[in-house]
């Protein structure tokens, strides 16, 4: 199963009182690497939803919204210093009299002093909200993990039809490696002739040197490897196992039998097709940097 590192989802509901909403995006990245916005009054809640969120995602950055609001009354009580107040108080009637000012008679010019009132949040039921909000991760979490799906399996077509096309090409560089022996060996003997005119040519010199230059270029065990990298590529693709970093490994793999054969290679149609592996390869690099 291929899960896009992309991916959003949104849950909202209405839980004992509160309105509960978490979003979840997340973009590409090599590791799992989490972030969240709240309110200071919730991150008790952070750390659970962290590792909620990394049972089922295992790599990507993931950002986090939770919005949470009271549905039936207020979370936040104010409460007055009343000591304080008459303190402040009588300290203006003091200025008052000293200076011959009116007395302060508005009790607004009182409470807005420091510390005369303040809020105070109501005493939470903290391990029914996390339970309430854990439900809410999961809603979110299900369409996000949805979303992330449908683009997998975009992904996933994608980087089949490169492997086989790169299956193809390899079966044509091994249809047209052998031949390069037979025309070296014609070159050699054509060579030879014009150096050596009207001697007699030594045929068994000229196919000893054809089976040097052969076992030289021969890309026999490379076009093995790279079939066999393919059909790893297409198990772990198959898998239900989430392998992005496997297929990084094997996709640098592919990189390396494709230049090996690119460097033994003194032919231009094989250059060509070695050229055109790299660029499949290449493209398929960009589509796994997008799977989890």
């Amino acid at each position: 199963m291929v899960y896009s590192m992309t991916g959003y989802g949104k849950g909202n509901a209405v839980l004992n009182g509160k309105d509960i909403t978490v979003e979840i995006k997340s973009v590409n990245h090599r590791y799992f690497e989490y972030s969240s916005r709240m309110s200071r009054f919730f991150t008790f809640l952070d750390d659970k939803i962290k590792k909620q969120i990394n049972e089922t995602v295992s790599r990507g950055k993931v950002e986090v919204s939770l919005l949470i609001k009271n549905v039936e009354q207020s979370d936040t009580v104010v409460e007055a210093d009343i000591a304080l107040a008459k303190s402040y108080y009588d300290a203006l009637c003091k200025i008052s009299d000293e200076l011959g000012l009116s007395k302060p008679e508005d009790v607004s010019v009182i409470s807005r002093y420091e510390g005369v009132l303040t809020q105070n949040k109501n005493e939470e039921d903290t391990e029914q909200l996390s339970k309430d909000v854990s439900a809410v991760v999961t809603i979110a979490l299900d369409e996000f993990m949805a979303m992330k799906k449908t683009e997998g399996e975009k992904l996933y077509t994608d980087v089949m039809q490169r492997l086989e096309t790169i299956e193809k090409i390899v079966a044509e560089i091994e249809t047209i490696a052998p031949l390069r022996t037979q025309k070296y060996q014609e070159r050699l003997y054509q060579k030879l002739q014009t150096i050596l005119q009207d001697t007699q040519v030594d045929s068994q010199r000229i196919l000893t040197e054809a089976a040097i230059f052969a076992d030289k270029v021969a890309v026999d065990e490379e076009t093995v490897r790279l079939r066999s990298h393919i059909a790893q590529y297409r198990d772990i693709l198959a898998g239900e196992a989430k392998q992005g970093r496997k297929l990084d490994f094997l996709t640098q793999e592919l990189n390396r039998e494709a230049n090996t054969i690119g460097s033994k290679s003194n032919d231009l149609d094989v250059t060509r097709r070695v050229v055109e592996i790299k660029s499949e390869i290449e493209k398929i690099r960009e589509q796994i940097q997008n799977m989890e």
